[in-house]
């Protein structure tokens, strides 16, 4: 007993020391040992209260409200860190004067930060709703290919094979696209990862203006053995009534409501013969074989998705009804659940058959024209909401292998995970062919464009 009373009396002698010696050099040298000692074990213990040494004014200082209007015009205000610093070694000033210039230092270059963030939102918006003078050239220079050229002008597909248009052997893709880059690497990452490219359809939906540079491209460079089929909107009949819709929509949001971005809701009446379809997103590319997606049983169900509520990547996989519909609107909140799981477009499989059973397309519709008497305040900009309410019910949860989404926004997406995926979607403003697009997720889009060929170098599209 005795040797462990000797053992705790030396230690705490050499705690003491050590205490009042760091108290020395702290410049308190007037405490005692034992108020030292309290000083160091906490407010108020052995008769001595924990101080901070930060002197009280600065905190005072810096909790004081500071107006956005108290720093306009100023030009005294440092404007970085080592403006601040250069400032107070060059001159004697108190806390106090310490601490303001250093909150209006602090204040002002949050203030910047925001403006720039802003800007920076702005300026993607604008780079993302524009139609890159790259990207022009080439539509300018393959309708004029089409004019000139009778190679360019070329029936796609040939007479031989228009009879697989509607043989339900083959494995048919729909592409609805008014980009001919976009469309070329979606087909082409399509036919070169396919196991069977010789059963391959692809039917590529374009508009009007794009048909002939579209239709010049595919002539130019086909993809066989894979069939490809180019048609325009005006070559089809019987979508008068919903185009009207969706042109209205247009007329208020051209980019987020254009009627290409409808034409989904057409597919059964569109391929009457077809059964089955899998729809293509044109900012999408394909990394692995398609075929395996025909042996998914639907279970019934019309539209084989990803759903986007669940996953490891919370920013992009966190998507439920909530995220699109305006539940604050009566109109929504009493005929929907907030936290319905939301799923995605960009690559879903479509059973045609089921579909033509269903109300689906009615649905669709009826929800459109709400939307449109409800001044556009049932959902946000887009024509995934409208989707989610008509296949509400109606939707077969694929597995997410064959749809990565977020390349388009999510900057911190995993090269080495994105390898891993059949189908990655550049969803999101930060589109592969934009400048905006993020360098590290560019290349597995770029690896599908000849940057060699005539139509590309001619019009300085590059790798990076």
């Amino acid at each position: 007993m005795l040797f462990y009373s000797i053992l705790f009396f030396t230690f705490l002698l050499r705690f003491v020391f050590v205490m009042t010696a760091v108290d020395t050099i702290d410049g308190e040298t007037r405490c005692s040992t034992i108020g030292c000692l309290g000083k160091r074990l906490g407010p108020r213990i052995l008769g001595r209260r924990f101080e901070s040494s930060v002197p009280e004014v600065i905190y005072q200082v810096l909790e004081e409200p500071i107006g956005k209007d108290e720093l306009q015009g100023r030009s005294d205000i440092p404007q970085s860190l080592d403006e601040f610093m250069t400032e107070i070694k060059d001159i004697n000033i108190d806390a106090r004067t310490f601490a303001v210039k250093l909150r209006e230092m602090v204040t002002l270059l949050e203030e910047r930060t925001r403006n720039a963030k802003i800007q920076e939102y702005l300026y993607r918006h604008v780079a993302s709703s524009s139609i890159p003078k790259q990207l022009h050239c080439l539509t300018l220079r393959l309708a004029d290919e089409h004019s000139t050229n009778a190679a360019a002008r070329l029936q796609l597909p040939s007479a031989e094979f228009v009879p697989a248009l509607v043989d339900n052997s083959f494995f048919h893709f729909v592409l609805s696209s008014d980009n001919v880059l976009a469309a070329s690497v979606v087909a082409t990452s399509l036919v070169q990862n396919s196991l069977r490219p010789h059963n391959v359809v692809l039917h590529i939906i374009t508009d009007r203006k794009t048909y002939s540079p579209m239709q010049a491209w595919f002539s130019l460079h086909p993809l066989s053995p894979a069939i490809i089929e180019v048609k325009a909107l005006h070559h089809l009949i019987g979508l008068r009534r919903p185009n009207v819709i969706a042109a209205k929509l247009q007329a208020l949001s051209p980019k987020y409501n254009s009627v290409m971005n409808h034409i989904r809701i057409h597919l059964p009446e569109m391929f009457p013969s077809l059964n089955k379809v899998v729809f293509l997103d044109d900012d999408v590319v394909v990394q692995t074989d398609l075929s395996p997606l025909w042996d998914i049983d639907m279970k019934g169900k019309v539209n084989g998705a990803v759903e986007t509520c669940r996953g490891g990547d919370k920013f992009v996989m966190s998507k439920r009804f909530k995220s699109y519909l305006n539940f604050s609107h009566p109109l929504i909140s009493k005929n929907f659940n907030p936290n319905t799981c939301a799923w995605a477009y960009g690559m879903n499989i479509f059973d045609l058959e089921a579909w033509r059973k269903t109300n689906i397309s009615l649905t669709y519709h009826y929800w459109l024209e709400q939307n449109l008497k409800s001044d556009l305040s049932l959902w946000q900009l887009g024509t995934l909401p409208p989707g989610l309410i008509a296949f509400h019910g109606h939707v077969h949860v694929i597995d997410p292998f064959w749809h990565m989404l977020g390349f388009g926004y999510q900057e911190n997406t995993s090269s080495i995970y994105a390898k891993t995926a059949g189908v990655i979607h550049f969803n999101g403003r930060a589109k592969p062919w934009l400048e905006i697009a993020f360098p590290q997720l560019r290349p597995f889009w770029a690896k599908y464009v000849d940057f060699s060929d005539k139509f590309i170098k001619g019009c300085h599209i590059r790798a990076s």
